[in-house]
């Protein structure tokens, strides 16, 4: 790909040190592509390293929600942010995940159209609640989310995927971050 990830001009180190490189190979491999906020981040190979192992512990290890359901969050939130890159990103990993192309455009439209379990309904409620007014969060809020099965553990997990992907979205609008054209294709 050609295009500048960002509006920035910071390029990337060059060469990539070797776990980097490696690390950008998986993505390739996995994915199909680098994905650009990682791009972006390779101008400093040690916020590179801060946000990939941020990003893995909160998406990918072992957790009381499922990828599905962070993968929701992280669309809501970006959703409500406004936040193009993520939109389409995360959208994405919605639709390959749930196999359903449908939920995926609903997340990143307005989820309370989406065809979703009770638990779902009251996990990104508070998703967004965290994005657009944390201040007023109380024991109620967090009540209901026990109220639906969610433990504190759980709790503590969405509110750090919606935090992440609210300081995500800040800096990928800030930094004009644009999505990887692949993505807009993928799992529909």
């Amino acid at each position: 790909m050609t295009e500048k990830p960002i509006a920035l001009d910071l390029p990337p180190v060059d060469p990539l040190p070797e776990a980097t490189a490696r690390y950008f190979q998986i993505c390739e491999e996995k994915l199909g592509l680098v994905p650009n906020v990682l791009r972006a981040h390779a101008f400093d190979i040690d916020k590179l390293d801060a946000f990939t192992a941020l990003y893995n512990t909160l998406m990918l290890a072992p957790s009381g929600l499922s990828k599905l359901e962070r993968e929701m969050i992280a669309v809501v939130v970006s959703s409500a942010n406004r936040c193009w890159y993520c939109q389409v990103a995360h959208g994405a990993a919605v639709r390959a995940l749930s196999g359903d192309p449908a939920l995926g455009e609903a997340m990143v439209m307005n989820y309370r159209v989406a065809d979703l379990s009770p638990r779902q309904r009251a996990m990104l409620d508070f998703a967004v609640k965290v994005t657009q007014a944390s201040a007023t969060i109380e024991e109620p809020d967090r009540q209901a989310l026990r109220d639906h099965g969610f433990s504190d553990r759980d709790i503590w997990d969405i509110a750090n995927v919606a935090a992440f992907f609210n300081m995500s979205n800040r800096v990928a609008s800030a930094t004009g971050m644009v999505p990887n054209p692949e993505y807009h294709s993928q799992a529909r």
